[in-house]
This record gives structure tokens, sequence and C-alpha cells, in this order.
């Protein structure tokens, strides 16, 4: 995947152009959207021995007729040494791999990465920059900072990505005003607008969408159900998550489906992995050229003892009840081969 400059700034906003991949280059009336949770291979010094090949067991299944695949970048790509985490730190997590590990990343089928998380600045500003940096060096589009809207161009129909979290150094969920507004904006871009959040409590108790504001060691972290409401209404095809560390409920409003939580997809000991949290999924959606929803399938992944992704596990089965427990009659379909159908 080509990056271009930045082709426009607007306003508080500003907008990235990617130019789809080669294989994608013809005009066409639909687009594939793959998209996964948490991602992170090891914190430096703790990382795999053959990070090439870390990601290797699901690599077919990630950009499966895929076009755009997507995933949350769960820290930094950076060789900052100033951690947030002080040596009296208790329960504190820094995570930071090589800034060449972005090219591992691309391999794996990722075009484009989410920073709207609560682990971009774990190395400071330094080491936020050096990890954008280090995304579009390897080819990578990247969103989520504030104001951001990162456009993409794939089979000719433009796609734009706007991510949020509920902090002041990501494009903030918490200022509802201030997110309708960008989304906004990034409809007027592009003809598919992918809002992700960060949103939500953490854990294996948090796998339930409780509709209400949910708050993680003291802090907001937003009314998921709500925040995805408005993204639609402001004009968002698609809405997908994570945060949680566990997977959530997926629900169709207004005929656009939202996935609330797609849980972790890769750890190298970064992320617990028992229980229901070792569990996941992989998920495509495709999409019309106007925004319509067309199909969608998840595939199950689980976790080795690393916190390695291979195919398998349960996370069909599990998505499917908890939308059901949580949603009711607008939860997604999802039947046993993965399919997700509307209510």
């Amino acid at each position: 995947m080509l990056v271009l400059p930045a082709c426009w700034a607007a306003g508080a906003s500003t907008a990235r152009a990617v130019e789809g991949s080669p294989r994608a280059a013809t005009a066409a009336s639909s687009v594939t959207i793959a998209a996964v949770g948490d991602t992170m291979l090891g914190t430096t010094p703790d990382l795999p021995p053959n990070p090439g090949s870390y990601l290797g067991a699901v690599r077919s299944v990630l950009d499966r007729g895929a076009q755009i695949v997507f995933g949350n970048l769960e820290g930094t790509l950076t060789t900052a040494t100033a951690s947030k985490c002080g040596s009296a730190s208790a329960n504190c997590f820094a995570f930071r791999d090589p800034p060449g590990y972005a090219r591992y990343l691309r391999q794996a089928g990722f075009t484009v990465l989410n920073d709207a998380n609560n682990h971009i600045l774990d190395f400071g500003p330094a080491g936020q920059a050096q990890t954008v940096r280090s995304l579009h060096a390897a080819g990578l589009a990247q969103t989520g900072l504030p104001g951001e809207i990162t456009v993409v161009r794939t089979r000719g129909i433009k796609v734009a990505f706007v991510a949020f979290a509920p902090y002041p150094y990501d494009a903030n969920l918490l200022d509802l005003p201030a997110a309708r507004t960008l989304i906004k904006r990034a409809r007027r871009k592009a003809q598919l607008v992918v809002v992700y959040m960060h949103a939500g409590a953490e854990g294996s108790g948090a796998d339930h969408v409780t509709g209400r504001e949910e708050h993680y060691l003291g802090e907001d972290r937003g009314n998921p159900e709500a925040f995805a409401h408005m993204a639609i209404d402001a004009g968002a095809s698609l809405v997908i998550a994570s945060g949680p560390h566990v997977l959530r409920g997926m629900q169709f409003y207004k005929g656009h489906l939202i996935a609330y939580s797609l849980g972790n997809f890769a750890g190298y000991h970064n992320f617990a992995t028992s229980g229901d949290l070792d569990t996941s999924v992989i998920l495509h959606v495709t999409l019309s050229a106007s925004g319509r929803f067309e199909s969608a399938r998840v595939y199950p992944i689980r976790f080795t003892g690393t916190g390695r992704p291979v195919p398998g596990g349960g996370g069909i089965a599990f998505t499917a009840r908890l939308g059901s427990e949580d949603f009711g009659s607008s939860a997604a379909r999802i039947l046993a081969s993965g399919v997700i159908k509307a209510p």
C-alpha cells in the first residue's frame, strides 16, 4: 500500500489520503474491511523470538478477501525510554516495540492501525511521534490523533477512518459534540466512514454492554452504546471497538453494524489469556459504495500461552450469546458458521 502525502487540512481536522493496494485498483461497488482488536508484539526487551512469523497462523484469515485490514495498536513503536510508569508504580503497563516492527504488521496484512487508546503516550509525546512516523514509513495508514481523519482509497471508493478514546491526547470520545462534528466532516470527505472507539470497562467481568457510562480504575471510559449510536447518526457506516480486552456482543442500529469489542488480537505476554480472555475473533464486513451493510462474518481465534493468535476457539458462540443477552431484538444474528445477519 502506498501512502501519499497529506492532501488537505480543514479546521481542527487533518486528513491523510492513502491509496489502496494494487490488488484492488479497479472501481467496484463494495469494499470488504477486516478488523481486529488490541494488538502488540511484546514490549521491549520481552519480544517474540521470531516476530516476522508470529502472526503467520492467522494471516490468511486476516486478509481473506479484504481490501482494508484494520487493528488497534495497543502500544508504541519507539526507542524512547522515559516511561509513564515510575519506579514506585503499581499495576502500570507501558508497551513499546522497536520501530522496525511496523514492517511485520504490514507483512501480516494490516493496512490501517489505530493509535486512539490509553497506551499511545506510554513513552510520552516522543514515543507517540516516533510511532506515527514508523507506521507511515512502513506504508501503513494510521488514525486516532485529535482531529484526525484518515482517508483510504480502494477499488475507487474513499473510506474515512476516525478513531476515538476517552483521553485528551486522542480524539476524545467523552466530548460528544466534537466527536459528532469530526464524524460529519469525515462523511463529507469520503463515501464510507468507519468509526473506531476504545471504550468501556476492562476484563473478564466487562463482557456486557451496560448501556450506561462505564468506568475502570477510576477513569470514565464512556458510554459505548450511546457513542456508537451517535456515530451512526452522524454518518458512520460501521462502528468497531476494542479496549475491554474481551469480546462483546454486536448490534444493528439503523441498518448499520456495531461491534462493541473485538477483544485482543495478539500479544507476546502483553495481555492476560485466562478464561474468556482466551477467546477472540477476526471480523470481516462488506459495505456497498454508499455505506449500506451487505454482509459480514466472524472467524474465531484463540491464543497460545504467549498470546499468539491461532484459528479456533469459541468466539462465534460467545459473541452471539452476548449480543442476544445485551440487545435482544436489535442484536446481530450470528450463525454457527460465523455469518452475521441483520435482525
